[in-house]
C-alpha cells in the first residue's frame, strides 16, 4: 500500500505522536491482539484540544502508517481531507474517555480471546498472579450495552473508568488509558497477558491459591510507584520500536 507522507504539512509534535500511535497499531499486531479490521487505539493531537487520531478503518493493524491516521474531533467529525473511514463505534467509546479524562493520551481497546473471556466472568480479573496484580483495585468494569453506537454510553463508560489504568468491558474486551502511547500499550500487554494465564490457570481444574487482600494491595502499590519511572518506560518503548525496525519500518512514513 503507498502512502503519501504528511509529514512536511503538519507539526513536529504532531508527526511524533502520529509516529508513536503507528507504532502501537503494528505492536499490537505483532503481539496477535488484532481483530481483523476492528477496534481502536488513539492518542490526543498535541495542540489542538478536542482532537485525536484513529486508525483508518478498512486498514489492517500491520498496514497504518504514520500518515494515514485520521484526524477526528469529539463529535466525530473528520479534521482535514483524509480519504478514509472513522468506526463509529470506535469513535464513541474513545472520545468518552477523551473527553473526560484528560490525563489520558492514549486510549488503547482491544478484543482478544483472553480478554472477551475473563470479561464475561463474574468475577473479572482474578489476582492469580504477579502480572494480574498490577491491576488490583486498578481495574473498572462496565457493563454491556451493545455495539456502542449510543452516544449516551459515553456517560456510563467515563463514570465506570473513574481514575482508573483501564476497564474490562463486560462480554466486549479490554480498555487500557495511559499518559503516553508507551503506557496505555504497556498497559494493554499486561493486562492481556494476565487474562491469558487466568485463561490457563482455570483450563487446569485444579484447586487455586489467591494471595490475601494485604499481600494483593501491597503489590498493587509496588507497581503504581514503578509506573512512575518513566525512565524504564523510554527503554521498554524504545525496544518495541527496534523490533518493528527490524521487522518493517515503514510505520514511520
Amino acid at each position: 500500500m503507498t502512502v503519501t507522507s504528511l509529514r512536511p504539512d503538519i507539526s513536529p509534535a504532531e508527526w511524533q505522536q502520529r509516529v508513536e500511535l503507528a507504532a502501537c497499531y503494528r505492536l499490537l499486531a505483532h503481539f496477535k491482539m488484532t481483530d481483523l479490521i476492528y477496534t481502536h487505539c488513539t492518542v490526543r493531537v498535541p495542540g489542538e484540544p478536542g482532537r485525536f487520531l484513529i486508525n483508518p478503518y478498512g486498514h489492517r493493524w500491520e498496514e497504518i502508517t504514520a500518515s494515514s491516521l485520521v484526524k477526528i474531533d469529539v463529535d466525530g467529525n473528520k479534521v482535514g481531507d483524509s480519504p478514509h473511514r472513522v468506526n463509529p463505534a470506535g469513535f464513541t467509546i474513545h472520545s468518552a474517555v477523551h473527553m473526560s479524562r484528560h490525563d489520558a493520551a492514549c486510549v488503547i481497546h482491544t478484543h482478544t480471546r483472553a480478554g472477551m473471556a475473563v470479561a464475561s466472568l463474574k468475577e473479572g480479573l482474578l489476582p492469580l498472579n504477579q502480572i494480574a496484580l498490577q491491576f488490583y483495585g486498578r481495574l473498572g468494569i462496565h457493563d454491556y450495552e451493545g455495539i456502542a453506537l449510543d452516544l449516551d454510553e459515553r456517560e456510563r463508560i467515563i463514570a465506570d473508568l473513574g481514575a482508573k489504568c483501564g476497564l474490562l468491558l463486560r462480554n466486549h474486551g479490554l480498555l487500557t488509558v495511559g499518559r503516553t502511547v508507551a503506557e496505555a500499550f504497556n498497559l494493554m500487554f499486561y493486562l492481556e497477558r494476565a487474562c491469558e494465564v487466568q485463561v490457563a490457570t482455570l483450563s487446569m481444574g485444579r484447586e487455586v491459591v489467591l494471595p490475601p487482600p494485604e499481600v494483593c494491595e501491597r503489590v498493587g502499590a509496588q507497581y503504581d510507584q514503578m509506573n512512575f519511572d518513566d525512565g524504564d518506560l523510554l527503554l521498554e518503548w524504545a525496544a518495541h520500536l527496534r523490533l518493528l525496525d527490524g521487522i518493517d519500518p515503514s510505520y514511520r512514513h
